[in-house]
């Protein structure tokens, strides 16, 4: 293992402890926030509580998902996998995206049509109870929403862990979820319409479903094989060009394989005159240089022809 190779697998280890207690912290948050808006929904009968607490329900079996993905997506990579289990990554993120969807977006829209069709009044006590339960969630959600955001902004890389994205996006839609449901039932209480209760489960539901669609889309994107961002892909290009014994890069491409984890695939022509062992010798010498240069480049392939000498054009 080379130094560039430890520096990139020491720095990946403790990106995954952060995004773990991360994670756990939201994991934590959710199985009591729905446990108290199952109770307190059941018990006021409130479609806005009950949403929510799907919410919470589908966030919490999410948050499982996500810890499975840090755990697999770390195995080394095997005769069957040769280059690794990186996108198992985005793979269960894909199923929370889902869960998402499903659980709580597709829960919350039905909650609210039901509403709308039995126009069911409950107790002041019970929606007062609702509204205590709320307000504990909002203290829960945005100090697991604050922890991750933290994490976010104190280590760029882990903008780009699936992960991360999706407890930050859970804490976020958790949040207006909240003020949502809450600011439903007080409207209810005040006028006595259950319309403003069921139109914040329905905007509860199609924002889960926006959210689950973003995070749907990102996840198919990296597992289809996504390139590497632009500045990436022109660094590796301007230096393949400035080497003396290439003269033309005639194709280079790129694909995500994970988050530590990139292949570069070039086909490059030489300068002619070059022999057969200093072919080699050249070729060694930038899959070195590239994988210095750029430690997430794992797997570097190059395809090399010369190019053709004055007497043959």
């Amino acid at each position: 293992m080379t130094g560039a190779d430890g520096q990139r697998d020491r720095g990946s280890t403790a990106r995954d402890v952060r995004t773990r207690v991360t994670v756990l912290v939201a994991l934590g948050a959710n199985l009591v926030i729905a446990a108290a808006k199952t109770a307190a929904g059941l018990f006021a009968g409130s479609p806005a509580l009950l949403s929510e607490a799907a919410h919470s329900v589908a966030d919490s079996l999410n948050e499982v998902f996500l810890l499975i993905a840090v755990r697999r997506s770390k195995r080394p990579a095997d005769d069957r996998h040769p280059f690794g289990y990186g996108k198992e990554r985005y793979f269960w993120a894909l199923l929370a995206a889902v869960g998402i969807f499903v659980m709580g977006g597709c829960f919350s829209v039905y909650q609210g049509v039901q509403a709308l069709r039995t126009d069911q009044q409950e107790s002041l006590k019970g929606y007062l109870a609702g509204l205590a339960v709320l307000g504990v969630a909002l203290l829960a959600d945005g100090g697991s929403l604050v922890r991750a955001l933290y994490q976010a902004r104190r280590h760029r890389d882990a903008t780009t862990d699936p992960a991360l994205r999706t407890v930050i996006a859970e804490d976020a839609t958790a949040v207006a979820g909240v003020l949502l449901a809450a600011g439903g039932i007080v409207l209810h209480l005040a006028t006595g319409q259950v319309a403003w209760e069921a139109g914040a489960s329905l905007g509860i539901g199609l924002l889960l479903v926006y959210v689950a669609y973003r995070l749907t889309r990102e996840a198919r994107d990296r597992l289809i094989g996504e390139a590497v961002d632009t500045q990436l892909r022109d660094r590796i290009g301007d230096f393949l060009s400035s080497q003396d014994e290439i003269d033309k890069v005639a194709a280079l491409l790129t694909m995500r394989l994970g988050l530590d984890s990139v292949l570069v695939a070039a086909r490059i022509d030489l300068v002619p005159g070059l022999d057969s062992e200093e072919v080699e010798l050249v070729c060694v010498r930038l899959k070195q240089r590239i994988t210095g240069k750029w430690p997430e480049a794992e797997h570097v392939f190059l395809d090399i022809t010369e190019a053709p000498g004055p007497e043959e054009l």
